[in-house]
């Protein structure tokens, strides 16, 4: 009953997995359960490839050294079992504080940018989500690449529990773990700490608040240097820091309302990492889903990051970059979402497999043939020097096409061909489709580009649909805004992630932004900037 105490937080970073023989007899139990017999094991695996077939469960052994590394099927049941295993010990852990303080809540720091564990899964049973966020500022332009992902990664934490989360750890000056232990310039810390807010933190905390004496972090950034007083300049921005988030109250617990969600799925991400075919070592599906997100959030658009098990409901548009994997009901959803007036963004590698990794017959994107109006006959991947090229406005923009080409075909009088691919023996054969289906539209982009084209498409289907943007004005190239809101009033932040002095021109006035710097504007519910 102390008032300092808020929260638990247990463990630290889980991760990892075991194969040891207690673990081997669980994941057995846990294929038991999840497939009823050993046939259903077999068929949804595919196991008389390579004569493969089970006989017996004990034949079963995770996928290692020790046993079959080549049956996908076996492979992604592994990923989910552990992360099972996770979320089992994480409510071992938690048990005993549940029950001798049942109201206060109990958290985790994850990693939103690790890949072994499903969050979406393990967000189930926590009270609150928190992450660590390390960014590798350079103090150039490159920042705008780092802080797109890092905001995409702060969208996950928050979309995870939908409501705020915790920003456990960061940095307030040097990452010792890096191979460059680069200083935070004036400014970027707090910039980076109100980045974090303003995608739905309502925590800044650091790891650490005194550096260590010795062992492998005694290097790593903190709030009190080894000088152990106030007088350093890391630690009057830290002051600085907390003085504005005690000036900005009516932010904490406040939403993040978004007109926009896009689809990440770790599901996916294990199956595409396994897939065998295209172009193995870099078949990109987590960089493609920020090159995605990345377009929405020059534009200002506020975006959830969400996976084929949450709800569409309330979004005006969904985006979902190489959903190759189709969960059980996602498919009914999308086509519920169009259907009511929804916009739908897919590209290529949709809808080629089950939720057990095996190929749907009949054509691809399998069950979402009808809703997006096309057939994907086959798909090419290119050399590192092999390019093509689409153009937009009779030939006034080229943007280059690189790794992926889709061969697609329209299947219906509704699906029209938006624009073509401009060379190879696939010249003048659709490259970006739309398909109007019932009230809404679904768009197919059949091929990799370059940012520019995901930059101007995503721009052009805003102006076309009416997308909702946080603020009436452009943005330039490295500026962002963001929004939380109480119902009452709106919180806008806009943040310069650049070297250079920036002009945001609303309403309002020309708001200007110095280099790294975070600008909030509260404003009345309805009004615009």
């Amino acid at each position: 009953n102390h008032p300092a105490l808020a929260v638990w937080h247990v463990s630290n970073e889980y991760g990892g997995e075991c194969h040891c023989p207690l673990c081997q007899e669980r994941f057995r139990a846990y294929l038991k359960k999840r497939f009823g017999s050993l046939d259903a094991l077999n068929e949804a695996w595919w196991t008389s490839f390579w004569s493969h077939t089970y006989t017996d469960w004990s034949h079963i052994e995770s996928p290692s050294p020790l046993g079959d590394a080549h049956t996908h099927g076996l492979n992604l049941e592994w990923k989910r079992f552990t992360t099972e295993q996770v979320v089992d010990f994480y409510l071992h852990e938690t048990a005993p504080l549940k029950k001798i303080t049942p109201d206060v809540p109990c958290t985790t720091n994850l990693m939103c940018d690790k890949d072994g564990t499903d969050y979406f899964r393990l967000a189930e049973v926590m009270d609150v989500a928190g992450w660590d966020n390390y960014p590798e500022w350079t103090a150039t332009e490159k920042d705008i690449d780092i802080a797109s992902y890092r905001s995409f990664a702060h969208d996950l934490a928050r979309s995870l529990k939908d409501k705020p989360f915790m920003l456990i750890e960061s940095s307030p000056s040097a990452t010792n773990w890096r191979s460059v232990a680069k200083l935070h310039r004036p400014g970027v810390h707090t910039l980076q700490s109100m980045q974090a807010v303003a995608h739905g933190s309502d925590t800044v905390q650091y790891f650490q608040f005194r550096k260590s004496r010795g062992s492998s972090e005694k290097f790593h950034g903190a709030v009190v240097d080894h000088e152990g007083t106030e007088n350093t300049r890391v630690f009057r921005e830290v002051a600085d820091v907390g003085r504005r988030l005690a000036a900005m109250k009516g932010v904490a617990g406040a939403a993040t309302p978004s007109s926009a969600a896009i689809i990440y799925d770790w599901n996916v991400l294990w199956a595409l990492a396994d897939a065998k075919g295209f172009l193995q070592e870099k078949t990109g599906y987590k960089e493609t889903v920020v090159s995605h997100y990345r377009a929405l959030w020059g534009l200002g658009i506020s975006t959830d990051v969400i996976d084929q098990t949450r709800s569409l409901e309330g979004y005006d548009l969904i985006v979902a970059p190489m959903l190759y994997m189709l969960r059980p009901g996602f498919a009914e959803k999308i086509a519920s979402f169009v259907q009511s007036g929804g916009v739908f963004a897919a590209t290529y590698g949709t809808g080629y497999v089950d939720e057990n990794d095996l190929c749907y017959l009949g054509g691809f994107p399998g069950p979402l043939k009808d809703v997006l109006g096309i057939w994907s006959e086959e798909i090419d991947a290119l050399y590192p020097d092999d390019r093509n090229h689409v153009f937009w406005d009779s030939r006034m923009r080229t943007y280059r096409i690189f790794d992926f080409c889709e061969r697609i075909h329209p299947l219906t009088a509704t699906a029209q061909t938006f624009l073509t691919y401009g060379s190879d023996f696939y010249q003048g054969e659709p490259v970006v489709t739309v398909n109007k289906y019932g009230s809404g539209a679904a768009w197919y982009i059949a091929a990799r580009t370059e940012q520019a084209f995901l930059n101007d498409f995503y721009a052009y289907i805003v102006r076309e649909y009416h997308i909702p943007r946080i603020i009436d004005a452009e943005l330039p190239e490295g500026v962002t805004a963001q929004v939380r809101s109480d119902g009452k009033t709106r919180y806008i932040f806009l943040l310069n992630f650049t070297p250079d002095i920036k002009f945001v021109e609303t309403k309002d006035g020309v708001k200007k932004l110095k280099p790294w710097e975070a600008v909030e504007i509260a404003t009345e519910q309805g009004d615009r900037l």
